[in-house]
């Protein structure tokens, strides 16, 4: 569980919204994807455009590291809070393995269609699949060869996948090339889930209570007090913030159009 604090303001990777459905993902000041949905009924359908120049929260992973006996959740959470490429701000998340998926998220539900692509976002049901920011490698690329060794060793790290809720999907942060090294071995990833969590209102209010005393005894006595409480507080999954796009839907507008003018055929 990480405990966020100091960072109120949006964060480097964000989501931004205008009217008329339309979304953009940027990545500090550079726009990532496009996107735009269309409601009928009780299906809404999400069309898509992804840019190039997405950036990893994680540094490279050298073979050495992988076949080391690692927390991979403690060292992920650290390389990204050095890192100036992440989604997390103030508020509780949860970084944990994910170890099974529903039948088809990593074979149909997987967008694999660059640079365009369209979800399906039905009412009750949902699109659950996963979503690259960059271009998936062939399986027999160079990095990807190197990756399905590891994956047939046991030894392939976990690609770190962020849940976003109103996507009802996950994106992919880092670990394309892993990825698909395991789909070409006919398995699935390992993956590390990040989760933004319900229940900031009663850690906010614990940690303006929380006091440290002088005495060590106390101090100590107070600490696990805190930590008691942050543990019993509810792991349920929070709705993914998005934040107002400046220039609202005539700066979506004008971006789009130049996309659609340096990519004529999406």
């Amino acid at each position: 569980m990480l405990a966020v604090l100091g960072r109120s303001g949006p964060p480097p990777l964000r989501f931004e919204t205008a009217d008329g459905g339309r979304m953009l993902l940027r990545q500090q000041d550079r726009p990532l994807l496009l996107g735009r949905a269309h409601t009928d009924g009780c299906c809404r359908d999400l069309s898509l455009h992804r840019l190039d120049g997405y950036r990893s929260p994680l540094p490279p992973l050298r073979s050495t590291t992988q076949r080391s006996a690692i927390d991979w959740p403690h060292q992920y959470a650290r390389w990204m809070e050095e890192s100036p490429a992440h989604p997390v701000h103030d508020g509780r998340w949860h970084l944990s393995p994910r170890a099974a998926f529903a039948p088809g998220i990593w074979t149909e539900d997987l967008v694999r269609d660059w640079p365009g692509g369209s979800l399906e976002l039905y009412c009750g049901g949902g699109w659950h699949g996963v979503l690259p920011l960059r271009r998936l490698s062939p399986p027999d690329a160079p990095r990807v060869k190197a990756y399905r060794k590891h994956a047939r060793e046991g030894t392939l790290a976990p690609v770190l996948l962020w849940w976003v809720t109103f996507l009802d999907g996950w994106l992919i942060l880092d670990g394309h090339d892993r990825a698909v090294a395991a789909l070409a071995e006919g398995g699935e990833p390992p993956c590390l889930e990040l989760i933004r969590l319900t229940g900031d209102e009663e850690w906010r209010r614990q940690l303006e209570c929380l006091t440290h005393p002088a005495d060590e005894a106390r101090r100590t006595a107070v600490e696990h007090r805190y930590a008691d409480t942050v543990a019993s507080l509810p792991y349920d999954g929070a709705p993914t913030f998005t934040w107002p796009l400046a220039g609202g839907a005539p700066t979506w507008d004008d971006l789009a159009a130049r996309t659609v003018l340096e990519c004529p055929r999406d």
